[in-house]
């Protein structure tokens, strides 16, 4: 039995349907958003406990985590209409802006404390303020929240991937730059840290440009339909166009999918908008079930033993930069009080993207490691520094660390980042009493 759910990934999807709807129900019952109960599923059956999924099936699956990101996506973009966001006033954007700064200093500053290593503080402040908004938006339309934190949280979620894209580009290739010149004295290309920016901001707008164009198409084919099975197929459609086209192109199909949603939002009426994403949103609790199975099969509890103190502080200063960062943009745009005080507790899930960006460190820093005069420069440093934690300077070491560690964190904050957000709404008010009685 073992073997056939382990080569049969249709028989194993069906069995996560239904038991991922148990799974969420006792999740429910224990004050819990149920994507912590999908997530325990996936834990279960991956290899970390059963082993049905493993490395094999699950990168065979890769396309249904994708396509749920589409739409949680596609989804945020169409909750973005530009008079809400006029009316929480520009204190939207001196929130996102603290909270991603924030949370890249003060990582930076603690882990600099601990490894006394400049390359490796940068790179764990540039990983970050990257968030995860699936885990957001699932409490969200689970609890049916709504309200002026609410579209906050939507707005801050949506945004700061590209913020933190950016970020991350500007510590990644300043962090190269440190390391193979001033640690290690390795002549590099001369790389302008700038000039290395080109790449993550042509990604931001080329994502941002794409997702406008099928926007744009979407409301064009969609004008003259009215029944709601109709718009689902073009929906669909269009998320899986702006998905493809984001992976084939190496776009960001979360910012993508997000501005055809956006586009959506502010070229048609209110009543229009609702009739396109309502039928979305009857299909998006079982992605969630697959989706956060998925991202629970992943997780390797194996990793959680290995956080030592870097994870540690990694978890405590990223939780508190971007509460206290967006605490304080928040005051600063003066902004409502429950979004003040509550919005924090929101933006604290990190995976996907975070993984991503930490797995792009692990390979060019392993590709870096290989090159001869790295590894002739990092042997003489070794023998020159004897009493130096290789994580100061061998690139190797460094890009295990990084995974490791965000691989890790990512499992805390997976599981405590929803929690927080469902708590954060009641406070706020956003969420009635029948909902989370």
């Amino acid at each position: 039995m073992h073997e056939i759910l382990r080569g049969e990934p249709l028989l194993l999807l069906g069995i996560v349907a239904i038991a991922g709807f148990y799974f969420g129900r006792a999740a429910k019952v224990a004050r819990l958003p149920s994507l912590i109960g999908f997530m325990i599923l996936g834990v279960l059956l991956g290899p970390s406990v059963l082993g049905f999924f493993y490395e094999g099936n699950l990168e065979s699956l890769t396309f249904l985590t994708e396509i749920a990101l589409g739409f949680v996506a596609f989804s945020i973009g169409a909750e973005l209409n530009l008079r809400a966001l006029r009316h929480l006033g520009k204190g939207i954007v001196s929130v996102i802006l603290a909270e991603s700064l924030a949370a890249f200093f003060l990582v930076f500053f603690v882990v600099y404390l601990i490894t006394r290593s400049v390359p490796v503080a940068l790179l764990f402040g540039g990983v970050a303020p990257a968030s995860a908004p699936a885990g957001t938006v699932a409490v969200i339309q689970e609890y049916k929240a709504k309200g002026n934190l609410t579209t906050a949280l939507y707005a801050v979620v949506g945004f700061d991937d590209g913020l933190a894209i950016l970020i991350f580009g500007f510590a990644a290739a300043l962090a190269r730059k440190i390391l193979l010149g001033s640690t290690l004295g390795v002549i590099s290309t001369n790389e302008n840290v700038f000039a290395a920016m080109r790449e993550p901001s042509l990604e931001i707008v080329g994502s941002l440009l794409v997702g406008a164009v099928l926007g744009f198409v979407f409301c064009l084919l969609v004008r003259k339909l009215h029944a709601g099975r109709d718009m689902l197929i073009m929906a669909f459609g269009t998320v899986l166009l702006a998905t493809g086209i984001s992976i084939h192109f190496g776009l960001s199909l979360i910012l993508t999918n997000m501005a055809a949603g956006f586009v959506l939002s502010n070229t048609r009426r209110e009543g229009f908008v609702r009739k396109a994403t309502d039928p979305l949103r009857e299909i998006m609790p079982l992605l969630f079930i697959f989706f956060f199975c998925l991202a629970g099969a992943h997780l390797q509890l194996s990793e959680l033993p290995k956080l030592g103190v870097v994870g540690v502080v990694y978890i405590l200063a990223r939780s508190a930069g971007l509460m206290g960062g967006a605490r304080l943009g928040g005051m600063i745009g003066r902004m409502e009080k429950k979004i003040v005080k509550w919005i924090g507790l929101g933006i604290l899930s990190q995976a996907g993207v975070a993984i991503g960006l930490s797995l792009i460190i692990s390979t060019e820093f392993s590709q870096m490691a290989r090159a001869p005069e790295v590894a002739a420069a990092v042997s003489r440093y070794a023998a020159a520094h004897p009493d130096v934690s290789r994580l100061a300077y061998d690139p190797l070491v460094i890009g295990a660390a990084i995974i490791t560690v965000i691989t890790a964190t990512s499992v805390i904050f997976e599981i405590v980042g929803p929690v927080l957000t469902r708590i954060g709404l009641t406070k706020a008010g956003e969420i009635g009493k029948q909902d989370h009685a």
